[in-house]
């Protein structure tokens, strides 16, 4: 039972929280932004909870989309369904209880935070068969990653839809800002297995940019940087949310730096770094708020 209990966690990447924490990061944002200060601890509780379920259902999913092609990868030949360490029945059931137990969090918000949800579960289970059919699975993914955003603003506002109507400017920025981030970390992943992909005919935004890689990425960069400024506006933050919009933007510069020449190693690590940006534009609002 041990064994297979480790299993099933590797493969919902529960080893791997860097996954998780690039989702968590835009749920607090949208948190801490709906309630303009420290959001209502439950609420905190159940966000967080539903992320780390969320991604490890996707993370599942994803493998069992990638069942076939993932032996043929040289970073992901060992993960768990591609080793046959789990199979494909096992997958399905450690997914659908995931999902349960996301959905059980879920219900003890409100029925608009609900009906939302389940619009975020249909994109969680379609994003990885995007690379099949469009060059902008990345893309899709932001979407999928950034349905927590109206989902928060949702749970903040209750059922008041007068409440939730007016921060649906707000809710809508950000939402759209954690689209291109998204489709900047999601790229830079798909830097490391664009060799891979190609030979077995997935698509990827890294495929599609290809030699303008660095440079579409660095477009997105300060397009995400100045959208995160119009947060500010809109959110009626101060100087720390700046002074955290400032970092990064440096760390930003640092991953177009180690990537210049296109090595998966530094990839991978440009693509990990983007936790720490989600890091300090939290603590920025998090200041903010706390010494207005």
């Amino acid at each position: 039972m041990r064994e297979r209990l480790t299993q099933y966690a590797k493969l919902a990447r529960m080893d791997r929280p860097v996954g998780a924490l690039l989702l968590l990061w835009p749920t607090w944002w949208a948190l801490w932004l709906a309630a303009q200060d420290f959001p209502p601890l439950g609420t905190l509780v159940i966000f967080t909870l539903g992320v780390w379920l969320m991604r490890s259902a996707g993370c599942v999913i994803n493998d069992f989309a990638d069942r076939d092609l993932d032996p043929h990868v040289q970073r992901t030949r060992e993960r768990p369904l591609a080793s046959g360490a789990v199979t494909p029945r096992e997958a399905i059931g450690v997914f659908v209880t995931l999902i349960v137990l996301a959905f059980g969090l879920v219900l003890l918000t409100n029925k608009l935070t609900i009906e939302l949800s389940v619009i975020g579960a249909f994109l969680a289970i379609t994003y990885p068969f995007m690379k099949r059919y469009t060059y902008l699975p990345q893309v899709y993914l932001g979407c999928a990653f950034g349905w927590s955003i109206p989902m928060a603003f949702a749970a903040i506002s209750g059922d008041d839809w007068t409440v939730f109507a007016k921060t649906l400017p707000l809710c809508g920025l950000l939402f759209l800002a954690n689209v291109i981030f998204s489709t900047i970390y999601d790229t830079e992943y798909a830097m490391v297995d664009r060799d891979d992909d190609i030979r077995m005919g997935a698509k990827s935004t890294a495929i599609l940019f290809g030699d303008a890689d660095l440079a579409i990425i660095g477009v997105l960069m300060i397009t995400f940087a100045l959208a995160m400024l119009l947060v500010a506006q809109r959110g009626h933050l101060h100087w720390p949310y700046f002074a955290g919009v400032g970092m990064a933007a440096a760390l930003f510069g640092w991953q177009q730096w180690i990537m210049r020449a296109r090595e998966r190693e530094a990839c991978f690590a440009a693509f990990r770094n983007n936790n720490w940006v989600g890091l300090v534009l939290w603590i920025g609002i998090v200041l903010s708020y706390a010494l207005k």
